[in-house]
């Protein structure tokens, strides 16, 4: 579905994905936000479920990602308002909110925005702060395809996972870099890579923001993961007293391990 949300840069149009069910305003809500480099397909399993039982789903693509339109956004902090504005678009009062590595970060400055408006926040891959290694910044602003690459090997733990998701014969890798090869050359205003990482490494208000939440969190972190490392997470787990659930993957966790992150989320949303 298209949403008309407003930017900085003006009205702009929103793609969410609705799971595959007529989206209805009136039931439980849940936002699905994606990570660096990604759009609304890293979601199609967990939403659909969600949109098959009982919820209604917003798995959306963020500014100048895949199918939404606009300039991509300058801040972790104005996709937090460009979600709230998502959510007024579609005429929802309160969401629960689900985000993927820099979609965490969204995640939570989103809730510390509006506290009274979201019910939930699982922070899916996360860390805080969420660094990038100067070479990595480096590589992705001067050969972007070359730090897919390097970030594809990073993000996977083995390069042959169960192909449960998206089906047998699936090759998990190959899938996540193909993904990102596609999202950035779509994009052709700037280097989408290099500024979804800087946006990550730029991110300072985790802590301020932890303070200003008011409903649960729950971490889904990776016990195999070398983007954001679990150890990351003990600061701002203990800031947003977040219950911690761990699953066996790497950072692309909802590809690798796609029923224990279902599981674990149908645990703490349903």
């Amino acid at each position: 579905m298209q949403l008309a949300v407003q930017t900085p840069q003006g009205e702009s149009a929103a793609y969410a994905y609705s799971g595959g069910k007529a989206f209805d305003p009136g039931l439980p809500c849940i936002v699905f936000v994606h990570g660096a480099l990604h759009d609304h397909s890293v979601w199609t399993l967990l939403a659909r479920w969600f949109a098959n039982h009982g919820h209604a789903v917003l798995a959306v693509d963020q500014p100048g990602h895949a199918r939404s339109t606009g300039a991509p956004l300058a801040s972790v902090q104005a996709l937090a308002q460009w979600v709230l504005g998502l959510l007024d678009a579609a005429g929802v009062q309160r969401a629960a909110i689900v985000g993927h590595s820099m979609g965490s970060l969204i995640a939570l400055e989103a809730a510390a925005q509006a506290p009274q408006r979201i019910t939930h926040v699982a922070m899916v891959a996360t860390a805080y702060p969420m660094k990038v290694s100067e070479a990595l910044l480096t590589t992705a602003r001067d050969n972007p395809f070359k730090a897919i690459d390097m970030v594809n090997a990073f993000s996977h733990s083995t390069l042959g996972p169960k192909p449960a998701y998206p089906g047998p014969g699936a090759w998990v890798p190959g899938g996540f870099r193909a993904l990102m090869r596609r999202v950035h050359s779509a994009q052709h205003a700037v280097n989408l890579f290099h500024h979804d990482f800087t946006l990550c490494d730029a991110y300072a208000g985790g802590l301020q923001a932890a303070a200003k939440v008011q409903c649960p969190v729950t971490l889904i972190l990776r016990e195999r993961d070398q983007m954001t490392t679990p150890r990351q997470t003990r600061e701002i787990a203990q800031a947003l007293k977040a219950r911690v659930i761990s699953v066996p993957a790497g950072h692309d966790l909802m590809a690798e391990a796609p029923e224990a992150v279902l599981g674990a989320l149908r645990e703490v949303l349903m």
